[in-house]
């Protein structure tokens, strides 16, 4: 739908008597990207992320003998480049003068915002969407869910070993995992789960099996057990409806550095006189550990 909007776009809106124009303006939901990513300020061109290896469990020392030494070496490196999105309008200047409703002139600039704010939510759903294709790789080569990332001390996973649906159940299972969490070299780690999130499809079972003080689709009076340990969020852009992740508070895993805020401008072509207004912002967005999120693709 690229060009300019000249006369013939809005014909009805050179004609008194019209009640309305409908269709291009609705409400909106908060940000949702927020719950995805931990949000940081960028100054340059990329930021990069690089692994450390850590050290190991000590060794006995002997009477007598030497203390063991450790080496720490450099793993992964993630580079996040930011990226511009931008979106504008051009308007001729017979439009601007002839339209008898300066209500719709003056909501453009509205439903511009709107789309930039939706480009926003898509690209951060979008990690998640691609959390399971190949073809979507982190800094360890190897896209964000997965049994086999690597590590010094072998392979560790961020997903279950068999795929299945949110339930009660799964969700234990999800968040023993967590619990069961190391670092590169295969020591405990305290990793805590933070936020479950989910599509739309799951917000009534998210609501039953965290929200019911007593356990849910079972005749035993059992309290139930998850109550409280995480909280939900619904978000509207994940395109699987039976995919779910939970978020962690490990550090440097989900990732988005805004390089330049949203910013809107507006100018005028000298020779066609028509109005011209765009709206930018660039950022970057991704995962560099992917302890940072654990997945489940549903079964």
């Amino acid at each position: 739908m690229a060009g300019v909007i000249t006369t013939g776009n809005h014909p009805k809106a050179l004609w008194p008597g019209m009640h309305a124009f409908f269709g291009a303006s609705y409400g909106e939901h908060p940000e949702e990207y927020t719950e995805i990513f931990d949000i940081e300020k960028s100054g340059k061109n990329y930021e990069e992320d690089t692994k450390l290896t850590g050290f190991g469990l000590a060794p006995t020392k002997t009477e007598g003998g030497s203390v063991s030494y450790d080496s720490e070496t450099q793993g992964y490196t993630k580079r996040y480049t930011h990226v511009v999105y931008g979106l504008g309008y051009i308007v001729t200047e017979e439009e601007m003068e002839d339209n008898l409703y300066e209500i719709v002139s003056r909501r453009r600039i509205k439903r511009l915002a709107f789309s930039m704010r939706q480009t926003q939510e898509i690209v951060g759903a979008n990690v998640l969407n691609r959390a399971f294709s190949s073809s979507y790789l982190g800094g360890d080569g190897i896209e964000l869910s997965s049994l086999l990332h690597p590590s010094l001390a072998g392979n560790f996973q961020n997903e279950l070993t068999t795929p299945a649906d949110f339930s009660e159940a799964s969700l234990e299972d999800m968040l023993i995992l967590i619990g069961q969490a190391k670092n590169e070299r295969g020591l405990n780690i305290a990793l805590k789960a933070m936020k479950l999130i989910i599509p739309v499809n799951l917000q009534f079972e998210a609501a039953r099996v965290l929200k019911s003080t007593l356990r849910s689709n079972t005749a035993e009076n059992d309290i139930n057990a998850l109550k409280g340990i995480v909280d939900y969020t619904v978000n509207h852009y994940l395109t699987d409806t039976d995919a779910w992740f939970v978020k962690t508070d490990c550090p440097n895993g989900m990732q988005r550095f805004n390089r330049r805020a949203m910013s809107f401008t507006k100018d005028n072509d000298f020779s066609t006189e028509n109005a011209l207004a765009k709206a930018t912002v660039r950022f970057s967005v991704g995962w560099t550990d992917p302890l940072g999120m654990f997945c489940c693709e549903g079964s």
